[in-house]
């Protein structure tokens, strides 16, 4: 039997175009239907997933860093400075007050006038309360010191 190239040609080409049409023609396919879900909770996703996305966003915030102490703790040293400047301000207040009102005393009932004010000093169990009376325009302001 004699084969000649003509017909290996043609049953080569016609397997090829079958195959090629096996491939092109959809058969039978399967699909799921997509859905999508946002994870954000602000969005619609599942509350879950808050606490999630809230450490993501801090790990990741390069300007939450408030230093060894936190942000919702006391650094002792700040503290510290701070008391030390209160109590160095109160001692020369005080200084103050006793140079220039020499007969002033803030633990004793009084009233002390001065040229356009008047000052009434009244201790009491829970502190002092000072109140000063503008002479002139009639205003006057109540300052409460409290006892500690």
């Amino acid at each position: 039997m004699i084969v000649s190239a003509r017909s290996v040609f043609r049953t080569v080409w016609s397997f090829g175009v079958a195959f090629i049409l096996c491939l092109a023609l959809p058969a039978e396919s399967q699909s799921q239907e997509l859905t999508y879900e946002p994870t954000n909770p602000a969005f619609g996703g599942s509350p879950v997933n808050y606490q999630w996305m809230l450490n993501s966003a801090n790990n990741q915030n390069p300007y939450g860093d408030e230093g060894r102490f936190g942000r919702f703790q006391d650094d002792p040293l700040a503290n510290f400075e701070q008391q030390l400047q209160r109590q160095v301000l109160d001692q020369l207040s005080r200084q103050i007050i006793e140079d220039r009102f020499e007969g002033v005393d803030l633990t004793e009932e009084g009233r002390f006038d001065f040229q356009n004010f008047t000052v009434e000093v009244n201790p009491g169990t829970r502190g002092i309360s000072i109140r000063v009376f503008n002479k002139d325009t009639g205003e006057s302001s109540t300052i409460d010191i409290p006892r500690f």
